[in-house]
């Protein structure tokens, strides 16, 4: 018998994190959600990945304009991987790495937060926000 697991369970029993990465988990969840048309979908894969992604309403060609997974190889150490469509963002700083059909088949970067860093959180955030405008000129 399988027990689905939603975020906020996921969330409460997330309790090791000696690399920080929680905070800037919620802080990206709490930006998704505040988000004009914006819907939000986690999905759990225990072991594996624990899955949020964001979808704006005016997306009619694309599932998502971001995704937030945390990597659950090691629940004691997880790290986040914050994902977009190549033609969604720019990567001024070169930061992120080119995922080629990656991203439910299409080209992506993936942003990969390993410990809480104010700046790294920061750039991703910005590309968050060019995600967000792109999907809601969609």
């Amino acid at each position: 018998m399988t027990t689905e697991i939603n975020q906020q369970s996921f969330l409460t029993e997330w309790v090791t994190d000696p690399n920080q990465t929680k905070q800037a988990y919620i802080r990206l969840k709490e930006a998704l959600e505040g988000y004009s048309g914006v819907d939000t979908d986690f999905k759990a894969r225990p072991g594996i990945t624990f899955s949020l992604r964001g979808k704006h309403k005016n997306q009619t060609e694309r599932q998502l304009f971001v995704m937030v997974d945390v990597i659950d190889d090691d629940p004691d150490s997880r790290w986040l991987s914050v994902c977009f469509f190549g033609d969604m963002i720019t990567d001024p700083e070169e930061k992120g790495d080119l995922v080629p059909e990656g991203l439910l088949g299409e080209d992506g970067y993936c942003f990969d937060l390993y410990e809480w860093d104010e700046d790294e959180f920061n750039y991703v955030m910005q590309r968050m926000n060019e995600a967000f405008q792109s999907a809601a000129r969609a």
